[in-house]
């Protein structure tokens, strides 16, 4: 990894494991030769063939997946039963099952979902909601990170850790399960685009909770979330997401939103800035309105405000591609983090063969449209004998997080796995322009 010198890597990676699944809903696919709804026509086959098996039939089925699933997911009746109630009136024709029979039907309409077996990439952190019980100048954070299983389709999951005062990091073991959460429709919205309610209450460990796509935007891929704490005035804190979400046709912004990481929001974002990727929050207001960092024309760096969280238009260039290495693009890796000195912001530059590198640029704090200094050279960029993966020549963080006078960097290599550095402030200062 070619990187400053006062850069420092960590012997931390967090690589894509395929045994880590969830259960999701599955609907068969349609009947060509059926009437819309086609895909009803198949499913309710699929329910009148459960219901048609004799009891010593279906007793031996339930036994053979209880075997096959119990020890790899927790409370797997509950999920087969709560999916028989998601797809009874609606997928099929109401009736009346037995507990055994809901089962059993529930369970043909679920499917088993490695989410992370290709990758485990573009990582954002931010400090924990919990910082009980630590030791002197120990901070607990929390990370987000994009996995990616079969098609190519991107979900969220978590990892928990701490970071001492000397900036060594520990990133706690995930649990072996996933859980299957809840899912609720938003009702205040545009119909049928309201966004979605996700609640993990269930789990006992974040690196249970997996947010995978659900509505129609989102059907391709829920990608490169960018976390912060956002503080209001009064001191209240919620954490949002900005991410984008692809359809398999279109791609824009939504935003995810929680105050403990148990309970999560999906709301969909609109205005002409979050028609592309990589937008970010900042951490607080700016004179009464929400801003944020855009790269809506996929080149530039843009300030942008607004009165309303869920609506983002316009905006003024802040940055834009100087040197060699990011002539292509440039674009944020994160949320802007406040010091005393201005807004810090992470940067990502294109240049030449698509060659990603992490950079670093300072921002006003009073007008965060106007650049202070921003470093010439990459911070970080891959090394020849990384750059094979995923997507090769790619190093990508999705946010950073200061602590002390140490920013801790987590960021991903070649789309497939994610590491971290340390970069103390002061020499990162130093060497911006």
């Amino acid at each position: 990894m070619t990187k400053a010198e006062f850069v420092t890597r960590l012997p931390v990676l967090l690589r894509p494991d395929p045994a880590r699944a969830v259960i999701r809903p599955y609907v068969p696919a349609a009947d060509p030769r059926a009437a819309p709804p086609a895909e009803h026509v198949r499913a309710q086959r699929i329910a009148d063939r459960v219901l048609a098996l004799d009891a010593s039939m279906l007793k031996d089925e339930l036994h053979r997946l209880f075997e096959d699933f119990s020890d790899r997911h927790g409370c797997v009746a509950c999920v087969f039963t709560r999916r028989f109630h998601e797809v009874n009136g609606q997928l099929i024709k109401q009736c009346s099952a037995s507990p055994d029979q809901a089962l059993l039907i529930g369970a043909y309409f679920c499917h088993e979902y490695s989410y992370e077996a290709a990758a485990l990439f573009n990582p954002s952190i931010v400090p924990h909601p919990d910082q009980s019980d630590l030791p002197p100048g120990t901070v607990r954070c929390v990370l987000s990170l994009r996995g990616v299983g079969e098609g190519h389709i991107s979900s969220v999951t978590f990892r928990t850790g701490t970071c001492g005062p000397d900036g060594a990091l520990a990133i706690d073991p995930p649990s072996p399960r996933a859980i299957v959460p809840r899912i609720e429709s938003l009702a205040d919205g545009p119909p049928g685009d309201a966004g979605v309610r996700i609640i993990c209450d269930e789990s006992h460990d974040l690196s249970e909770c997996v947010i995978f796509p659900i509505t129609p935007s989102q059907r391709n891929g829920i990608e490169d979330v960018r976390l912060v704490r956002f503080v209001e005035d009064d001191g209240g804190a919620t954490y949002y997401g900005t991410y984008t979400a692809y359809s398999g046709q279109s791609i824009r912004q939504e935003l995810l939103q929680t105050e403990d990481f148990r309970t999560f929001e999906l709301r969909p974002l609109s205005g002409d800035a979050t028609v592309g990727k990589g937008m970010a929050l900042f951490p607080r207001r700016i004179d009464g309105r929400y801003a944020a960092l855009g790269r809506q024309d996929n080149e530039n760096l843009w300030f942008l405000t607004s009165g309303d969280l869920h609506c983002w238009n316009g905006g003024a260039q802040a940055v834009a591609p100087r040197w060699p290495w990011e002539f292509v693009q440039i674009g944020n890796c994160g949320s802007p983090i406040e010091i005393d000195e201005g807004w810090l912001v992470i940067t990502h530059g294109v240049g030449a063969v698509r060659n990603y590198g992490i950079g670093v640029c300072l921002l006003d704090r009073q007008n965060p449209a106007k650049l202070l200094a921003r470093m010439t050279r990459p911070l970080l960029r891959s090394d020849p004998e990384e750059r094979a993966g995923y997507v090769p020549n790619v190093t990508y963080s999705c946010g950073a997080m200061v602590h002390g006078r140490m920013l801790l960097l987590p960021y991903a290599v070649a789309d497939s796995f994610t590491t971290f550095a340390t970069v103390p402030l002061d020499q990162l200062l130093a060497a911006m322009e």
